[in-house]
């Protein structure tokens, strides 16, 4: 596998910060319409209800508090790259946290606008390149919040899911750098050149070992949307249906990507 830390594409940390912001804000606005009904019900994630899944929305966010109240690390020790591939080592330290919480708030629309207006701060104080000791070890502040994208992005699909009259839009930033961040990892999980995956108009990447394409039309060619390709990615989506159900195209005898996904798991 490649370095991760040579294939890290750049994000504007100024568009991340607003992005994180804005997707919060979106979740927000829908959450507080819930009904006690809507709030009971099931979600995809396991046995969490939709309850469950809205307080987890809030940790996203309340990590950052929590890793910045402890002394910065020395030194860097996970790069941005890397994060996708360790989440699941932490999955049942977060699904009992999410319990425990859910389990103690009250009000979860004061839980809300605490976090956003706690968050704005950290955002307004914070520089790009303070460390943070995270779960999966040191990384700069500019890369967690890029992962607050995918977090808040991949929890809304899954809100929208179990509540499809919600309705809550992606905003554009956010969902952007949620896909390029799984699109990237991709490409580090299975490296080559062999098959081009297009995921317009957030992003375009090279992987899977092979003859490398280098000019005209790739032999080997996979074209999914954003909200598809991000359900692949986690695996929310299996590569079999999003083919099945036309939310997917893969034209090439290499195009088959079902061996590489999901990218977290």
């Amino acid at each position: 596998m490649p370095p991760a830390s040579k294939r890290t594409r750049r994000y504007d940390p100024a568009k991340t910060r607003a992005a994180v912001l804005a997707q919060f804000a979106l979740v927000r606005e829908a959450v507080r319409t819930l009904t006690p009904e809507q709030l009971a019900r099931p979600t995809r994630l396991g046995d969490w209800t939709v309850r469950e899944l809205a307080v987890h929305l809030t940790m996203a966010l309340g990590m950052l508090d929590r890793y910045l109240a402890e002394a910065e690390p020395l030194k860097q020790e996970v790069a941005l790259l890397e994060w996708p591939f360790r989440t699941a080592d932490v999955a049942g330290q977060v699904s009992d946290g999410t319990r425990e919480l859910a389990a103690s708030v009250t009000d979860l629309d004061a839980l809300y606008e605490e976090r956003a207006a706690r968050t704005a701060e950290l955002f307004a104080s914070t520089a790009d390149t303070r460390l943070m000791p995270t779960r999966f070890g040191a990384m700069t502040f500019a890369d967690v919040v890029v992962t607050r994208t995918v977090e808040l992005t991949v929890h809304t699909d899954d809100l929208n899911h179990a509540v499809p009259e919600l309705a809550v839009p992606h905003d554009r930033q956010a969902l952007a750098a949620c896909t390029r961040l799984l699109a990237d990892a991709l490409a580090v999980k299975a490296p080559g050149g062999s098959v081009e995956v297009r995921i317009p108009p957030y992003a375009v990447v090279q992987c899977v070992a092979g003859p490398k394409h280098t000019r005209g039309t790739p032999p080997n060619v996979v074209e999914t949307d954003p909200l598809t390709w991000i359900r692949l990615a986690t695996g929310r989506t299996g590569w079999a249906e999003a083919l099945e159900s036309a939310k997917a195209a893969a034209s090439g005898e290499r195009a088959d990507l079902s061996a590489v996904l999901p990218v977290m798991s």
